[in-house]
């Protein structure tokens, strides 16, 4: 594994018990990550990671939080798909780092990384969209640059991620938390 400062720091965020134990499995071989028991709109971090549709719409679960936290967003994330992808439609699999506007202590950016292609859509128990939007989370984090051209990394130094598809999505904590530590290992290393 290389440096700690290699790395991003990586909040797990959970709001019940079954989602923060599942978290502490994946914080506890990564010294850069941390499990954070409460509401994402606690934290001071630079972006947060949404898991909505590829549409980008954002009324409900995590993403309808951030549409009230974040005014704007629902709109601002929905044209950069549009203005990225000429069919309005980020696949899942693909991820958008978008700003928010916001001023400190707020998140300056948002990473929309779909979970599934429709709002209210149940995700296979297996997890592999999860683990296809954790995957784009990660290779954008470590490999993207922003709209001005500098490195995603240099910008986004602490995200938080909530569990992936296990809301709406009806994914079990344990399978988003093995999915997600999949993709931290296949993009960052053990």
């Amino acid at each position: 594994m290389g440096r700690v400062a290699d790395f991003p720091e990586l909040v797990l965020v959970a709001v019940d018990e079954p989602m923060a134990s599942a978290w502490d499995r994946v914080a506890a071989a990564r010294p850069w990550a941390r499990v954070f028991r409460g509401s994402v709109t606690d934290l001071t971090v630079d972006a947060v990671v949404s898991p909505a549709n590829s549409f980008g719409l954002m009324g409900g679960g995590i993403d309808g939080v951030y549409a009230r936290w974040l005014p704007g967003i629902e709109r601002r994330v929905r044209a950069e798909i549009g203005s990225t992808h000429a069919d309005g439609e980020l696949p899942v699999g693909s991820a958008l780092l978008v700003s928010t506007g916001a001023k400190a202590p707020l998140p300056a950016w948002l990473i929309s990384a779909p979970t599934m292609r429709n709002p209210g859509e149940r995700l296979d128990p297996a997890g592999e969209n999860a683990y296809a939007a954790a995957m784009a989370i990660l290779t954008l984090w470590r490999d993207g640059t922003t709209s001005d051209g500098e490195p995603v990394k240099d910008v986004v130094r602490s995200f938080a991620l909530p569990g992936l598809g296990t809301g709406v999505g009806g994914l079990s904590p344990r399978t988003c938390a093995d999915r997600v530590t999949q993709a931290l290992d296949d993009v960052l290393g053990r």
